[in-house]
């Protein structure tokens, strides 16, 4: 008897879509094909990265699960089955008890969709096994393939899918951006970078947070470093070390399994930590971390991070206004204590113009214009005048 509950969040979801793929087609049974596309149609699914890992394009592969599904024999009317009522064929039966078997050799705890998709690759003879075949999806490539995306993790909880290379996937290189010029140059601000980098290099309480209003330019701040550490112009401590800026917006949206977001979080932060201090994690707006995770009885998420910033595992850059830092920092002395201030103020009049002529060619570059210094000038001007609810030299990029 196949139990649902040894199955991920993931696993679980894929077989309910199974069943909606079976009403949509107006079939009385459910099948390998079924499971299949409903494998390949979940949002953020693994199956679609596993078959880009082996250069197969995936939408060709639903083309042609879905021509053969729409050829099956309908049933006629509407298909109004409760789950537990619907017939599975011994061909989809077989994969479910196969992919049982293919966890236990892969010593995971839990079914999950990699299993199902091992296990659908296993099958002979069936009309979704032959186009796997013409396509060259293979058992072996699909196996290598996982081992690539897991880095060695195991399948230990429901919600193991959210945890594979979560760090490349929530978050943006930012050494590496430098290294192939995304990023504008920056200028000034040596001595807050200088600063930054000082903290970095501690042995202990290494982990700097910047507090400036807004538009100031600590975002810039991080990015200088990068650049910095492409250049080897960093002490022999921070030599080699990459950037990482973690997606906030990316690491929440589409949690919507209790503890997803704690679950990514924690994934982040091993792989941080897996890295042996070469990773350095940027987080802008930190602020947004404290008492972020949502339910009620979700664990903080500044609560994940403090036990491997206590221990000095996690080497970590944050950005937050000085309200947001008194507000939330300020009254959490443990978080406080990890962290060190460096406070960045709006740059000068004369500051802001040597900026924005520092990044005057690549925005002639992007607008195919040519800008006159005496726009630079005025823009940093007229915006430090007239636009007071703002900061430079953020306006005055803006007025550009």
């Amino acid at each position: 008897m196949m139990r649902f509950d040894k199955f991920t969040e993931r696993a679980q979801d894929a077989a309910m879509r199974a069943y909606e793929i079976l009403q949509r087609y107006q079939h009385s049974q459910a099948d390998t094909e079924h499971l299949l596309l409903a494998l390949l149609e979940q949002p953020n699914g693994l199956v679609p990265e596993l078959l880009e890992k082996m250069s197969i394009d995936p939408e060709m592969l639903t083309d042609r699960i879905d021509q053969i599904l729409g050829a099956s024999p309908k049933i006629g009317g509407v298909v109004n089955m409760a789950v537990g009522q619907v017939y599975i064929t011994p061909r989809l039966k077989r994969v479910l008890d196969n992919a049982q078997e293919e966890a236990k050799a892969m010593q995971d705890e839990y079914i999950s969709t990699e299993h199902l998709f091992l296990s659908i690759c296993s099958e002979r003879g069936t009309p979704s096994a032959r186009v796997l075949q013409e396509l060259g999806v293979t058992k072996s490539r699909v196996h290598d393939a996982i081992e690539e995306l897991r880095g060695g993790q195991k399948v230990t909880s429901p919600q193991a899918e959210t945890r594979y290379r979560t760090l490349e996937k929530y978050s943006r290189d930012l050494t590496t951006m430098a290294r192939q010029g995304k990023l504008d140059p920056v200028i000034g601000r040596d001595k807050e970078i200088l600063r930054v980098i000082q903290v970095l290099s501690r042995r202990t309480k290494n982990n700097p947070v910047l507090i400036g209003e807004a538009g100031v330019g600590k975002t810039a701040i991080v990015e200088g470093i990068a650049w910095r550490i492409v250049k080897h112009d960093v002490p022999e401590t921070l030599a080699g070390k990459k950037i990482f800026s973690l997606d906030m917006a990316a690491l929440i949206a589409g949690a919507k399994y209790k503890g997803e977001f704690e679950e990514r979080l924690k994934a982040v932060i091993k792989e941080v930590v897996d890295s042996d201090e070469q990773v350095i994690l940027f987080i802008d707006e930190i602020h947004t971390l404290v008492g972020a995770g949502g339910g009620q009885g979700a664990m903080d998420a500044a609560n994940i991070l403090k036990p491997a910033l206590a221990r000095g595992e996690l080497r970590t850059i944050g950005a937050t206004t000085l309200d947001e830092y008194q507000k939330y920092f300020e009254s959490d002395k443990a978080l406080e204590r990890r962290f060190q201030a460096v406070y960045v103020d709006e740059p000068s009049l004369e500051d802001t113009i040597s900026i924005l002529r520092g990044i005057q060619e690549k925005y002639e570059n992007y607008h195919k214009v040519e800008l006159m210094d005496e726009a630079l000038i005025a823009a940093a001007e007229l915006s430090h005048r007239y636009i007071s609810e703002r900061k430079l030299p953020d306006k005055a990029i803006d007025l550009i």
